[in-house]
């Protein structure tokens, strides 16, 4: 394989604080790498270096000739006098500017240049990229091309840079953070999309799923190093696994083998110093090595929850709309103790509304909301931080307590609070406005923890935090002796946590769906199978009829033929091998519905399944002719 990028020695210091020292990697032609490391540990500025964007302290990195880089930002900068279109197309490629030329004038409905650079897309063949392009607008949902880029909210900026990457179809994509202000319908297409694209992928994420679909190799970096993983997400959580436990083994053992060396170093003769020089320089060595750190600290959240009554949340026959939308229309719901809920649903189904109707943010237009008297609401917004930047993170825990409370009745002080966050002492001291994104969601998470909620509602708690505290968040969610409301794009961690799914339709409907979120998608996409197939049985039916029509008036004009001694054999072996060619149909659609293949043979299935279906058609077409003479 060609290398596309290398990395050598980069090292870059934030401050006194070293985010990174001498790593070193190579990615190569077609690879789809993840990276993966800690909240604080540079991976942005890691991706921002690469992409030029900013530079190392120390290091050197190479790309291969004529390899283009798109660089998709946490924070895209995009030039906020232009409308959509013209940053969409913001290319020196002939192509793309003929598109763009396309676009607009289907956009005012000017016929006479419709004709004309129609003409062009002819003569440059660029109709493919022009169906690609409106295939990759369609499914980010931007609509608003005439519209100006400093119009549009936070997340029609992510889609809109997002969407200009992989317009532009660069040879190495680097994307950090690319499913945030996705919907989940959005995430599962781009999931899909880069699967398939030949460009060569290095990316940021913590949404697992999608890591494990799309990724076929995993660098982690960690304590200024870098290791490698060859396969997918799965394949990392089992060979990170032994890695830490042949490390652990590695020290305990280089601490008993110091034990011995100690006594020894302690008992050796002065004459015999000399003579023994290379064992007292093997035992510095030593010492190194036992003294070494296995950082896989983990977030501690034992946080008290305050007492339930029997009274929590009731909503009787509750409705809102705004002007021209409908959101909730006579809802009605009980919430029970230690129930977690997750709300799925599109953009603008009244999903935050809902939110706020429930904390009292918002009042409903008809029915009643009712809140228990022992209820404490934990409200972790999407866009909630705010926090003073010249202000010190244990001034800011303190300001919410001096002590934090816990289950088992102990107590901690805010800094040994902050500690069990991942937050050790020197940072403590640190302002706010030097933390990283994620670690300012970590403080953000436990501010609003350690504030003895025993109803939470977590609206995106996902965005930017990795993915070693999101599983020790899910195992506190799921230990949590109080409510919970979820609404998150992140499947895997929907799948953890939730009993039962409201799902928000749109005009007005919540239904209630007994299930995490893959079982509900799973029955969508059975729901969509069957209709797919009673159309296109509905389809063959009538192309059956017409053959049939045809058959019957070619039998009026001439004598009824019987069937030879070897149709009939024929006819009796389709009568066996369609139902049997139907069960296998029906098998391999499942088995690719499952989401259970590698990428390798998911290809494979699916061209079987094509090959098949396409063997079924020909054998049903056949057996329909043998049917009319026999």
């Amino acid at each position: 394989m060609k290398p596309f990028l290398q990395a050598e020695n980069l090292s870059k210091r934030w401050g006194e604080l070293m985010l990174f020292e001498d790593i070193s990697f190579t990615i190569f032609e077609e690879q789809k790498v993840a990276l993966i490391a800690k909240n604080g540990a540079g991976k942005s500025t890691l991706l921002d270096i690469l992409a030029k964007k900013e530079t190392a302290e120390s290091g050197k990195i190479t790309l291969t000739n004529n390899v283009e880089v798109g660089y998709f930002e946490q924070i895209p900068k995009l030039n906020q006098n232009h409308t959509v279109i013209e940053e969409i197309f913001e290319s020196e490629n002939e192509k793309l500017k003929t598109v763009k030329a396309f676009e607009l004038a289907v956009t005012h409905n000017n016929q006479e240049e419709i004709t004309e650079i129609s003409a062009k897309m002819d003569e440059l063949n660029a109709w493919d990229i022009e169906f690609e392009i409106k295939q990759i607008l369609t499914q980010l949902k931007i609509t608003f091309l005439e519209q100006k880029v400093s119009e549009l909210s936070g997340g029609q900026k992510k889609r809109l840079a997002l969407a200009k990457v992989l317009i532009n179809k660069p040879d190495l994509l680097i994307l950090d953070e690319p499913t945030n202000h996705l919907d989940l319908e959005m995430i599962e297409w781009l999931e899909t999309y880069l699967e398939k694209t030949k460009s060569t992928l290095l990316m940021v994420t913590h949404d697992r799923y999608f890591l494990d679909r799309v990724c076929n190799e995993i660098i982690e970096m960690e304590d200024n190093q870098i290791y490698r993983y060859q396969g997918n997400y799965s394949y990392f959580l089992e060979k990170r696994e032994q890695r830490i436990e042949m490390q652990q083994a590695s020290v305990s053992k280089a601490k008993n083998l110091m034990r011995t060396e100690i006594e020894w170093i302690r008992r050796m003769p002065k004459a015999r110093g000399t003579k023994a020089k290379y064992r007292v320089d093997a035992f510095q060595g030593l010492k190194e090595k036992a003294s070494q750190k296995i950082s896989d600290r983990a977030v501690q959240l034992n946080v008290k929850s305050a007492r339930l009554g029997n009274k929590l949340v009731e909503l009787d026959h509750v409705s809102k709309s705004f002007p021209g939308v409908k959101l909730i229309d006579d809802f009605s719901y009980k919430f029970q103790r230690f129930e977690k809920v997750g709300i799925v649903g599109k953009n603008g189904t009244g999903k935050s509304t809902f939110l706020n109707l429930i904390t009292n943010a918002l009042q409903p237009d008809s029915g009643n909301i009712e809140i228990g008297q022992t209820i404490k609401f934990g409200y972790y917004r999407q866009e909630g931080i705010t926090f003073d930047p010249q202000e010190r993170v244990l001034d800011a825990v303190q300001n919410i307590a001096e002590y934090i409370h816990f289950e088992d009745g102990t107590k901690m002080s805010a800094g040994q609070m902050l500690s069990h966050f991942l937050f050790p002492p020197d940072t403590q001291y640190n302002f706010i406005e030097r933390l990283s994104g994620g670690e300012q969601r970590r403080l953000y998470l436990c501010t609003v923890l350690m504030q003895n909620p025993n109803f939470l509602i977590l609206d995106e708690p996902t965005n930017d935090l990795d993915i070693m505290t999101l599983n020790v968040l899910e195992e506190y969610l799921k230990s949590f002796a109080g409510c919970v409301i979820v609404v998150s794009h992140d499947r895997f961690f929907m799948d953890k946590i939730v009993d039962h799914l409201f799902v928000f339709e749109g005009e007005g409907i919540v239904s209630d769906f007994p299930g995490n979120y893959t079982i509900f998608r799973n029955e969508i996409l059975e729901q969509q199978a069957k209709a797919q197939a009673l159309e296109k049985a509905l389809a063959k039916k009538q192309t059956h009829e017409q053959v049939k029509t045809q058959v019957q008036t070619s039998s009026s004009i001439q004598s009824k033929k019987k069937l030879s001694f070897s149709e009939k054999r024929e006819f009796e072996q389709l009568e066996t091998e369609i139902p049997q060619m139907e069960k296998q149909i029906i098998e391999l659609e499942n088995l690719l519905n499952s989401g259970s293949l590698p990428h390798d043979e998911l290809y494979e299935k699916s061209k079987e399944l094509e090959d098949l279906k396409t063997l079924l058609d020909e054998k049903e077409f056949r057996w329909l002719e043998l049917s009319e003479i026999s």
